[in-house]
């Protein structure tokens, strides 16, 4: 383990143990909750350039394409004319 997982992790679950009123016999419960939070937020954490962010929106289907058209402005669900 390294050291900066072991200290988010202690952190973390001394945070939601005071959170919980600092009950006894709980903190094996408070580690692996943080434990699986930090797991989580690792699992979504981009590269500093973004481009595995790029690639796992690619793979599932689901990065925006470029519109070539105009797109109409939407305000509260209704189209707003504007002037072209």
């Amino acid at each position: 383990m390294s050291h900066n997982r072991d200290a988010w992790v202690s952190q973390r679950a001394y945070s939601l143990w005071e959170s919980e009123g600092r009950p006894e016999g709980r903190g094996e419960s408070h580690w692996m909750q943080a434990l699986k939070e930090f797991e989580q937020l690792e699992l979504t954490k981009a590269s500093p350039d973004g481009n595995d962010l790029i690639e796992k929106l690619k793979a599932a289907g689901r990065l925006m394409r470029v519109y070539d058209g105009a797109v109409p402005a939407v305000e509260n669900g209704l189209q707003l004319k504007g002037a072209r």
